[in-house]
């Protein structure tokens, strides 16, 4: 009884398992509308980024308080947010962006960099 229980556990765990590849769990929604800085932006900016760039924090020598400042270095954010896990350069230190929100980045700078 006891080899059955287990041979009946061993396989309704087998069959629970999910095997889904990042790539499929992933978010591709697209984004329509257009990708605006003051709406879209600053929200993952104050959220992930000022703490570090901002006056005072460890990266105060590169601030992106305000607009022009992001838009001035959106090519360096873009590099640094997609960077692989376990790159020493990749951005925010101590946890990465969804990539919902790295495609936030991406479609706002192929939509021009518009601010409100």
């Amino acid at each position: 009884m006891k080899k059955i229980i287990c041979i009946l556990t061993g396989f309704v765990l087998l069959i629970s398992c999910e095997s889904r590849t990042y790539e499929e769990i992933s978010d591709h929604t697209p984004i329509t509308e257009q990708v605006k800085y003051t709406k879209d932006i600053k929200p993952i900016i104050d959220a992930n980024c000022i703490v570090c760039h901002s006056p005072g924090g460890a990266a105060s020598f590169q601030p992106w308080t305000n607009y022009n400042q992001v838009k001035n270095n959106i090519d360096n954010i873009l590099d640094r947010i997609q960077r692989a896990n376990g790159d020493p350069e990749k951005m925010p230190q101590g946890g990465a962006l969804s990539q919902a929100q790295i495609n936030t980045f991406l479609k706002w700078k192929a939509d021009g960099l518009a601010e409100n």
